[in-house]
Formats: structure tokens, sequence, C-alpha cells
């Protein structure tokens, strides 16, 4: 069987599970080819597979954090969905695959459509017009236009793949909106991460040890600060704090000995393995590579991010973990996790859904359903 992937590149959460499906697929002999675009094409092409450029779509356009709505706006009209339709057919037509899998790309099930290929859209989100309905004439226009396409898209689309737990796990469950009729086209993957829990070595660290994702930049920089004031109260918890690339992570000087940052790593697998608890934002890839790997959350969700203030929510509502605001004192921030790794707050729920999840085995049952589609 030969798949194409397509994947949106404006954020890499879609660029990991997408790999991770790959993976499984050219284990079971079949052969697939990428389109993406961006630091999500590199990424791509690190891990060795074949891939193609395409066009991006909504694009947004910002800096240290913050949207430039019109400059988007701009970007997006100026790129136009015509020419990105009349790309991916060449694609199709190259490649000739039997079928079609875009996870968030909606140009790719439109062309499949046209091309009479078997399509599939990945989404943890079906309200994307939401993120920009606060955000002024500008924000509602371009929140008319995602909306247009993705109820398009819908449509026609022949199955919409969630790679989350099942309902009443859900993570993503206050982000999807489906009518009873479009019920019948969604299927729940269960997570779709990167490695298996089973395939990990725990990172050699000191425990009680506390995993920080947050990053160091923009408007996280205070929270990455409290994070070390926390630490620094209470020297027999042990962290790793990931900067990200953005961040010289030597500019950080006297820090306390239990703190180790670390400003890149291309695999983070063994850290999240060799953690009681860690606090993360609010994406929906980074919160299943957490709970399939059983490990409770403090989860802040970005300023102004409704998607993943959902997904936060829900954390909490389901006794994983926490959801907080970046007003949260470094003192309240080490009593929450003193409940993890001294009373055992959440660790057996935790437990359940890395459970669950190996169970599911998301990327495994999602080429179960390409087969079945491409008959």
């Amino acid at each position: 069987m030969r798949i194409l992937i397509l994947v949106c590149g404006e954020g890499l959460g879609h660029t990991s599970r997408c790999i991770a499906i790959a993976k499984e697929l050219v284990s079971a002999d079949h052969e697939v080819h990428f389109g993406a675009y961006g630091y999500s094409q590199e990424l791509i092409e690190r891990k060795g597979y074949a891939v193609t450029t395409i066009p991006s779509e909504i694009t947004l356009v910002g800096n240290a954090g913050t949207l430039d709505l019109k400059s988007s706006i701009l970007r997006t009209l100026k790129q136009g969905s015509f020419f990105g339709i009349l790309n991916i057919k060449k694609l199709i037509k190259m490649f000739h695959p039997d079928v079609v899998i875009s996870d968030g790309y909606f140009t790719g099930i439109l062309a499949s459509k046209l091309m009479k290929k078997p399509s599939y859209l990945m989404m943890n989100q079906s309200n994307m017009e939401e993120f920009f309905m606060d955000r002024g004439i500008s924000g509602r226009f371009l929140a008319m236009v995602v909306k247009k396409l993705y109820s398009r898209v819908f449509k026609i689309v022949d199955g919409i793949v969630i790679p989350d737990y099942p309902m009443p796990h859900t993570i993503c469950r206050k982000n999807i909106s489906f009518s009873d009729k479009m019920m019948k086209k969604v299927f729940y993957s269960g997570p779709v991460v990167g490695k298996a829990y089973g395939e990990v070595l725990p990172a050699q660290v000191q425990h009680p040890h506390v995993l920080s994702t947050v990053g160091g930049f923009g408007y996280r920089a205070p929270l990455f600060l409290k994070v070390i004031k926390a630490a620094e109260m209470s020297p027999e918890i042990h962290y790793t704090l990931l900067t990200g690339p953005s961040v010289d992570s030597d500019k950080f000087t006297d820090l306390p000995s239990n703190v180790s940052i670390l400003q890149f790593i291309s695999d983070q697998f063994p850290f999240i393995k060799g953690s009681d608890v860690i606090i993360a934002p609010g994406g929906h890839s980074t919160l299943m590579e957490t709970l399939s790997f059983g490990i409770p959350v403090l989860s802040f969700p970005d300023i102004g991010h409704i998607e993943q203030q959902n997904n936060s929510s829900v954390i909490e509502e389901n006794g994983l973990g926490y959801c907080f605001d970046y007003s949260t004192s470094p003192e309240e921030i080490l009593s929450y996790i003193k409940e993890v790794v001294y009373n055992g707050k959440f660790v057996d729920n935790a437990r359940s859904m890395r459970q669950l999840s190996e169970k599911l085995n998301g990327a495994a049952a999602i080429c179960k359903l390409l087969g079945k589609g491409a008959r």
C-alpha cells in the first residue's frame, strides 16, 4: 500500500505524530511519502523519509508569542488555496497513493477528492475559528475563512481521525464538536506518540524529578523563572528545565544545585519516563506524550490560547493533574509538586492512562483504518 501523508507545519505536534504513523506503516512494509513545509519538512527529512515541499495554508505571523492578525491574513490570501490544490494534485499524480492522510492540512483533502483518492483528516480541534473570534474585525474575517474551509472538508472527507483517547477520556473533547451525521466518520485512535513506553530507557536523573517544558522565551519567561524559584525552596526535589532553541541557556547563572537547564534535546522521552511530574503548556501532542507515559501534569496553557486552555481544564477535570495560569506563585507550584511526588496525587489515574494508551496503540489503529480505506 502507498500512503501520502500531508502535514500542517504550523505546529510540530502534527509532525511528530505523523512520523509515528509513518514508522508504523514502514514497519508493515508499506510505502510512505510526505508533503510538508518549513521546519516540519526539515524534521521529516532528518528522520529519513521522502518528502515533497507543499505550500502552507493559513499562515500565522507574529513575534515573541504575539499573533499579528493583519500580516497573517495578508500572507494567507497571498498564497491562496487554489494554487495549493494544484500543487497537491501534482504530488498525488506523481506518487499515486492508495490513500491520503492529511494532518490539519485541509487543501490536501480537497485535492484528494478531485483526484478520487480515499482521504482521512487527522485533527484534535474542530472549532479552529474560536482562536480568532475575539481579535477584532480582521480576526472575525480570518475565522470566517477558516470555518468555510473546514466545513467543506468535513463533508467530503472519508474519515476524521482524532489522535486521542476515546470518550469520556478524550483530552481535546472541548475542542471538537460534530453533528450526529458527522460522528459516523469520526474515529478515536488513541494517542499517537513517537515512542512507546516499553521502548524507552529513563534518563539518569535524581529523584524526585520534575521536567519542565515551558521554555524560557517571550511571555513564558516569568513562569520559567518561577519554576527555578520553586526549586530553590526545596532542594531535595530535582529539576530539568528545557529552554528551547531560541533561548541561550548560558545566560542563566547562579542556578540552585538541584536544577539543570538544557537548551535543546532531540528526544524528550527518556526525561518524560524518568520524571515524577511534568510542567507543560496545554499543547495536545505534549499532553498525549505525557499521559502515554503515565506522568501527572501541571499544565500552564499559553495566554489567550483557547485550545490549550480547554485541554488543560480537562486534565484537571479527569484527575490527571492541575490547570494553572501565569499568576501562580512559586510557593503554589512547589506545593502542588509535593502533592504529586510525596502524596501520590494523580499517580494512579495517570498510570491508567498509560495502560489505556498501550492497549489502544494509536499508530497501529490508524494504519489498520487506512488499509480499510484503500480497498
